[in-house]
C-alpha cells in the first residue's frame, strides 16, 4: 500500500526485515525441537539460535541470490548458511518451503489482527463516548433518503457501535482461524519429520498445529480472515456514508472538523467538503476488492499449487495496512465530529408535522376507524404538505372526518416528539449496557 494510506506499526509487519526475522525462527524454534528429539544436536540448535540472532540479514543480498535461484525460500537459507556455518546442515531438516512461508504468515496475520483489534477499540470507545453526548439530541430518521419519524443522534451512533461491536467479535473470531501452524513436510504427511516439531514451533509463535494439511495450511482460512476485514471495510463505509450525507449543505446536521488553515477547493473558497469520509468509502472498496481473490485461492491443484501466492502478496499487506488507515481515520472523525442540533430541528419542521402521521393512524385505528379508511385520511392531508407546504397538525384539525374519530386535544397529543425517544434509555442499555 502507498504510504499514504499507511501507519508505521502494521507496515512493519510486512517489511522484508521483519519476514525474515519470523522465519529465522521458525527454522530455529524447528531446530530445538529436532534436538530434543535426538535428530540434530543439541550444540547445532544453539549455535543456530546464537549466530542467527545476532545476524543482520541483508535483504538486498537475498534478492540477489533469489534472482539466481528462483526461490526465495533457498535463498534466504542460503544467506542464514553464511553466518551460521557448517551447523547450517541441520536447518530445515524434513520440512518443505511452506511449512515456513505459511506459518510466516499465520504470525503475520495475527499480528496484523492485534493492531485492527486495538483500531476497532479505540473507534469503539469515540462512538460511545458521543453517544452519550447525543444521547437525546433529537434527529429525523430517513427512509429512502426520505423524512421517516424522529430518532436521536445518540441512537445512531449507537447503531454504529453495535455494528463494529459485531466486527469486532468476527475479527477475534477470523485470528484464531488464521492462527495455525504446518510443520508437515512435502505434502502433510510427517514423512520426514515428527509432528512434534509443528506442536512445538506451534507453541513458541502463539499458534496451533494445523489438524490436517497438504503442503500447504488450507485457504479457506485466509478467505474467511479477508472476508471478515472486507465486512469491517463495509462497516466503515457505512458509517463515513452516513456522515458524508449529513454534510450535505441542504442538511448539515453534522460536518467533519474543519481545520484551521484547511482548504476545501482551489477554485471555491467557501467549500468545506467531507473529504476524510469520502476517502473512507473508496479505501472500503480497495479492502473489499482483496476478499474475492482470497476466496479463489481456496481451489488449489491437489496438495498444492503456486496460484495463491502472488495474490497473498499483494492483498496480505494492502488489506490490513489500508484497513488499519481507515479505521484510524474514521476513529478521528467520529471524536472530531461537529454536530448541529439546531439544524436537526430545523430540517425535522421542514414538512411541518408529517414525522407524526403513524401516530394519528394508529390513534384513528383504535378509534375504530379501518385501516383502510384511517390510512386515506392521513395521506390525503400529508399530501397538502407535500404539495402546498400545508400545516399538517392544522389540515387534520379542519378535516371533519378526523375530527370525528378523534377530539382536538388526542390529536395534538399525537405531535409529541418525546413520544419517539422514550425508549432511547432501553435501546443504550441493551447496546452499551448502562443508559
Amino acid at each position: 500500500m502507498i504510504p499514504r494510506y499507511s501507519r508505521p506499526e502494521m507496515v512493519a509487519i510486512w517489511s522484508p526485515e521483519t519476514r525474515f526475522r519470523i522465519w529465522f525462527e521458525i527454522e530455529a524454534h524447528a531446530c530445538d525441537a529436532l534436538a530434543e528429539l535426538g535428530v540434530i544436536p543439541k550444540e547445532a540448535a544453539k549455535t543456530i539460535w546464537e549466530k542467527g540472532n545476532a545476524a543482520k540479514f541483508d535483504v538486498g543480498k537475498i534478492d540477489e541470490i533469489e534472482a539466481v535461484t528462483k526461490h526465495d525460500v533457498i535463498a534466504f537459507l542460503t544467506h542464514l548458511a553464511e553466518f551460521v556455518g557448517p551447523d547450517a546442515r541441520f536447518i530445515h531438516q524434513g520440512m518443505t518451503s511452506s511449512d515456513v512461508l505459511d506459518t510466516c504468515l499465520a504470525v503475520q496475520l495475527s499480528r496484523a489482527s492485534d493492531i485492527l483489534l486495538a483500531d476497532l477499540d479505540g473507534l469503539l470507545a469515540a462512538l460511545k463516548r458521543r453517544a452519550f453526548e447525543h444521547k437525546d439530541t433529537v434527529t429525523i430518521g430517513r427512509s429512502h433518503g426520505i423524512h421517516a419519524e424522529p430518532t436521536t443522534f445518540g441512537v445512531k451512533l449507537a447503531q454504529a457501535y453495535a455494528e463494529f461491536s459485531r466486527c469486532r467479535e468476527r475479527l477475534v473470531h477470523a485470528r484464531e482461524d488464521i492462527a495455525t501452524c504446518a510443520i508437515s513436510g512435502a505434502i502433510g504427511t510427517f514423512a520426514n519429520i515428527d509432528p512434534y516439531v509443528e506442536e512445538h514451533v506451534a507453541k513458541k509463535l502463539g499458534l496451533k498445529p494445523e489438524p490436517v494439511s497438504t503442503q500447504v495450511i488450507p485457504r479457506d482460512r485466509h478467505a474467511m480472515f479477508f472476508a471478515t476485514l472486507g465486512v469491517i471495510a463495509s462497516s466503515v463505509e457505512r458509517l463515513a456514508t452516513e456522515i458524508r450525507h449529513l454534510q450535505r449543505t441542504e442538511v448539515l446536521e453534522a460536518e467533519e472538523y474543519f481545520s484551521p488553515g484547511q482548504k476545501g477547493s482551489s477554485a471555491m473558497p467557501h467549500k468545506r467538503n467531507p473529504v476524510l469520509t469520502e476517502n473512507l468509502t473508496g479505501l472500503a472498496r480497495m479492502v473489499r476488492s482483496m476478499a474475492l481473490p482470497a476466496m479463489e485461492n481456496v481451489a488449489l491443484w491437489h496438495e498444492r499449487d503456486i496460484s495463491h501466492s502472488s495474490v497473498e502478496r499483494m492483498i496480505g499487506p494492502d488489506a490490513t495496512v489500508t484497513l488499519d488507515f481507515a479505521l484510524s481515520r474514521l476513529t478521528g472523525v467520529v471524536d472530531k465530529l461537529l454536530v448541529y442540533p439546531d439544524n436537526m430541528l430545523k430540517n425535522m419542521n421542514k414538512f411541518r408535522g408529517l414525522v407524526h402521521s403513524q401516530r394519528v393512524l394508529l390513534a384513528l385505528t383504535q378509534a375504530g376507524v379501518s385501516r383502510e379508511d384511517a390510512y386515506r385520511l392521513v395521506q390525503r392531508n400529508a399530501m397538502k404538505v407535500w404539495e402546498h407546504g400545508a400545516d399538517f397538525l392544522e389540515e387534520l384539525l379542519a378535516d371533519k372526518e378526523v375530527t370525528a374519530a378523534l377530539p382536538e386535544a388526542e390529536i395534538r397529543e399525537k405531535f409529541d416528539l418525546g413520544y419517539h425517544t422514550k425508549h432511547v434509555d432501553t435501546i443504550f442499555k441493551r447496546v452499551f449496557g448502562e443508559a
